[in-house]
């Protein structure tokens, strides 16, 4: 099997089924495979079972997070390549797996390849404006976004690989940083675009932002506790409370209170993530630290 196609999703049935149905003119059954992973939905998101016959189907009662089903499904995969996407998102080149073995070959001691992702609703690829698909070269990173990547998969399996004890947001910068502590380079490239089908303006007003910022703050805590040295750990943490609390804590009543629910959350969940601590070598800290995010 050359490529496994990874999606996680949670109560978008029709997003997902749009994003499955692109990805099955894309690709050849005999050479790869589609895993969806149902986390909790409550929207009759398993009739879609149905429809997309060829595709391996799993599922959890109850929401166990983004992370975790992740870390569940990965395991199963057969590919050589693992790509993971979101529900809601697909890749605008039809042969984004053949791209993508051309560039790890040419580029070998790479792990992931991070896509540039265009966010936005559009009634077609062809009404993207132009100026979000200029393309530029190249980049050594130290991250990507779950929406649009792809992974080797003997990379994956040398490191924990997604993990369980983050439910969602952070999960990425934590396989990510295993993989450079394995060697491996991550690259983002533009030749692999991405839309990730998000109305911004619609998810303002719901209020993802905070809780996005909730769960971001909480995990990136847990992030130092498990792969940075101690004492720096500590350091990391109480800077991380004290800017947020400055920028967004104290303007911002919402803010506030998804602040101080991370902060309880972080004290009573200390022992669990605690044993899970696997701190990367200090020269992968200084990479880490040096490469450049990727510029979405």
């Amino acid at each position: 099997m050359e490529a496994s196609i990874l999606i996680v999703s949670k109560n978008r049935k029709e997003e997902l089924s749009k994003t499955l149905r692109i990805l099955e003119n894309y690709i050849d059954y005999n050479k790869h495979e589609i895993r969806v992973f149902l986390d909790g939905c409550t929207d009759n998101s398993k009739l879609l079972q149905d429809d997309f016959e060829y595709i391996h189907w799993f599922s959890s009662k109850e929401s166990i997070g983004a992370s975790k089903a992740r870390n569940i499904l990965y395991r199963t995969a057969r590919g050589k390549l693992l790509f993971g996407f979101d529900d809601d998102a697909h890749p605008l080149q039809a042969d984004f797996i053949q791209i993508s073995e051309e560039l790890f070959r040419s580029n070998p001691s790479t792990g992931i390849l991070a896509f540039k992702e265009i966010k936005g609703v559009f009634e077609r690829d062809e009404h993207i404006p132009q100026k979000q698909l200029i393309s530029r070269p190249d980049l050594l990173v130290n991250d990507f976004i779950g929406c649009g990547f792809v992974v080797r998969k003997n990379v994956y399996e040398e490191t924990e690989g997604f993990p369980a004890w983050i439910d969602i947001y952070g999960e990425e910068v934590c396989l990510a940083l295993e993989v450079l502590n394995r060697g491996c380079n991550i690259i983002f490239t533009h030749k692999i675009q991405v839309n990730h089908r998000v109305d911004l303006g619609k998810r303002k007003l719901i209020g993802a932002n905070y809780f996005r910022f909730g769960k971001q703050l909480k995990n990136t805590a847990y992030f130092y506790m498990v792969y940075y040295p101690f004492p720096l750990l500590l350091k990391k943490i109480a800077r991380l409370y004290f800017l947020n609390f400055k920028k967004y804590a104290l303007k911002d009543k919402r803010y506030f209170k998804e602040f101080w629910k991370a902060f309880f959350i972080n004290i009573f969940n200390f022992g669990k993530v605690w044993v899970e601590r696997k701190p990367v070598k200090p020269e992968t800290l200084v990479t880490f630290n040096k490469l450049s995010k990727p510029q979405y």
